[in-house]
């Protein structure tokens, strides 16, 4: 049958590590990185008569998160116990949420650019929004490393403010499935509520995947897919997994709910486990955590909201004059965008500082392996150089040379590189004697020129450049040609 004659539900299970100074029920410090086992007490270690306290501060962020993402969050919400067992919860249960969670409904927007390079052409369902269940927070489980043969376990993770974003099954391709964790990414950066780290664990994902025939209401059977920790994961194994279960349906083998696992080593899922319902968790509320009013709060976080992605796209079109495509490049990333604002204010063109930014300094960032917010050159220094071009103090080619020895030195003024480059405009009078003496010394393109041939002149510009020793600038040479010889 294939593909086309199937329709493919997608859901995920974003768990993403809130960027709070400590964890979410105890005082213990949240870091990355440090020694095993050194950042825990008795509370995130589950030691009997240790009680945990609520972090206020993760519960704002959630929240935060939800009135970006469009979600309502009721007025009172609790803590339940999720109960299982497994070495990485040391109380054998996790605090989570149940029934009250903090962020109810919104919905994620696809932004083009998050989709895959190689799908951005031919995206189906160009501005889509998946729609989000709820978003819900708990604590972090601890660290197992599997050694073959034995286990261990870091309990520094454990206890850390975890929020899972579970989205409706709207998502139709893998394709979607990647602009979708790359969108949230983007948000949940742009807030600041997290790094979203995924090399780190700091944002996990689970997907849950099912597959029926065309023409069918009822949701095929889902598989939950596991051990997914890069974007490229997720589309990979939703490939291999949309196919298998395809395959398994036209063979008329039965699909039953379970968890599997993406092995990358061999590009295939394998099954883990026959998935549990919620009811085998035993949820029941927390008897050591009181609910929460959340009113008080929610006013709080919505007097500071950020202005998110898609809303710093329309505003650089409209305040900057630039295109769809560059505002969205410009905007991707919370550095880069407050660089491009603060070097387009006040700029000759703010046009040309972005198209600056885009074919220039991120070519060179990409090249010195640097981030944006390592970048020392300061947004005024860059503003300056691209309109020392506008005005015809620099050639593009000139401005090229004096930028990399900005990035090289970023303290050093402009003027100063102009200067040690020998790239000081020359005299108006003495450009001017260099493009009489060109026109003179070639009467056949000068001749063409006068005719209405454009493209002749930029021969002639070539003789006064190398007249002027590179001093002059070619556009305004130019402009002065076509004047000098059709008046």
């Amino acid at each position: 049958m294939g593909r086309d004659k199937f329709i493919v539900s997608i859901g995920l299970e974003v768990h993403v590590q809130l960027k709070t100074r400590t964890k979410m029920f105890c005082a213990c410090e949240v870091r990355f990185g440090a020694e095993p086992n050194t950042l825990t007490c008795p509370t995130c270690l589950g030691l009997p008569g240790a009680l945990p306290v609520l972090n206020e501060e993760a519960i704002r962020r959630t929240i935060l998160v939800g009135q970006l993402l469009g979600c309502s969050t009721p007025e009172v919400v609790k803590w339940d116990r999720k109960n299982y067992f497994y070495p990485d919860m040391p109380k054998n249960y996790q605090i989570s949420q149940f029934d009250l969670p903090l962020c109810l409904g919104g919905g994620v927007p696809l932004y083009d650019l998050a989709y895959p390079k190689d799908y951005q052409k031919d995206i189906l369902n160009p501005g889509k929004t998946v729609g989000l269940t709820r978003i819900h927070l708990e604590e972090d489980v601890a660290k197992s490393t599997h050694h073959g043969a034995y286990s261990t376990i870091d309990y520094n993770r454990a206890g850390t403010p975890l929020m899972e974003i579970v989205s409706e099954p709207e998502i139709d391709t893998p394709e979607e499935a990647a602009a979708y964790l790359n969108s949230l990414r983007q948000i949940l950066v742009y807030s600041g509520v997290s790094d979203a780290d995924m090399e780190k664990g700091q944002m996990r994902c689970d997907v849950n995947v099912s597959v029926r025939p065309v023409g069918t209401d009822e949701l095929g059977t889902k598989i939950e897919l596991k051990n997914l920790n890069s974007v490229s994961n997720v589309r990979r194994a939703l490939h291999y997994e949309i196919d298998r279960q395809i395959a398994e349906v036209e063979a008329g083998n039965e699909i039953r709910q379970a968890t599997w696992r993406w092995n990358d080593d061999i590009g295939q899922t394998e099954i883990m486990r026959l998935k549990e319902d919620a009811h085998d968790y035993r949820y029941f509320p927390d008897p050591d955590l009181l609910p929460v009013r959340t009113p008080a709060i929610l006013e709080d976080v919505q007097k500071d909201l950020p202005e998110l992605p898609h809303v710093k796209v329309a505003r650089f079109e409209d305040e900057f004059g630039i295109t769809h495509y560059d505002a969205s490049v410009l905007a991707a990333d919370r550095d880069l965008a407050d660089y491009f604002e603060s070097a387009a204010d006040g700029a000759t063109n703010a046009k040309k500082v972005a198209n600056w930014i885009i074919n220039n300094l991120l070519g060179e960032l990409n090249e010195r392996s640097l981030e944006i917010g390592e970048l020392e050159l300061k947004p005024a220094t860059f503003r300056e150089l691209v309109d020392s071009v506008e005005k015809g103090v620099l050639s593009n080619n000139q401005a090229r040379e004096v930028f990399v020895c900005l990035m090289d030195a970023p303290d050093r003024t402009l003027k100063e590189i102009i200067a040690e480059k020998g790239f000081e405009p020359a005299d108006s009078g003495e450009i001017d004697g260099f493009i009489t003496q060109a026109i003179e010394a070639n009467p056949g393109p000068a001749g063409e020129v006068t005719e209405g041939n454009d493209k002749a002149a930029n021969f002639l510009t070539g003789q006064v450049m190398k007249l002027s020793r590179g001093k002059a600038n070619p556009k305004m040479v130019t402009e002065q040609i076509l004047q000098k010889l059709r008046g």
